[in-house]
């Protein structure tokens, strides 16, 4: 599992879950993983031509797999990833056109997924928030 760690240095490892509500460490840092999840070459073969939603779901999954289980994520990705994100051609490069969100902004693609990861651990928890 992957714990989040402190910028600062000075607080415990916590969790996903622990450093989403949290949001800053006790010691005033931001939280950082410890570990970035990696995909084989074969992984990455393999979503080719994937939908948008399967991808989301892929790299959730990577993540959060334990933390969330699969068919939560499944949920997650299907709901966030609402909108196309086309590849374009730049320069020789391909690039994400990731301003076609709801609010036409780059930051759309993680937070449609935010307030549903956080909605996933309030319901597991039994809580409401407002």
């Amino acid at each position: 599992m992957i714990q989040y760690y402190s910028t600062r240095g000075d607080a415990p490892l916590v969790s996903f879950q622990d450093a989403l509500f949290r949001g800053l460490a006790p010691d005033g840092g931001l939280y950082f993983p410890d570990a970035f999840p990696r995909y084989t070459q074969d992984e990455l073969i393999a979503l080719h031509g994937a939908s948008l939603p399967d991808v989301a779901y892929s790299v959730l999954s990577k993540w959060f797999a334990a933390e969330i289980d699969a068919a939560a994520l499944r949920d997650i990705a299907d709901q966030a990833q609402h909108f196309p994100i086309p590849l374009r051609s730049v320069g020789g490069k391909r690039v994400l056109e990731i301003f076609h969100g709801p609010t036409l902004a780059f930051k759309d693609v993680a937070a449609q997924n935010l307030p549903r990861l956080m909605s996933y651990f309030l319901q597991q928890d039994g809580q409401k928030v407002t």
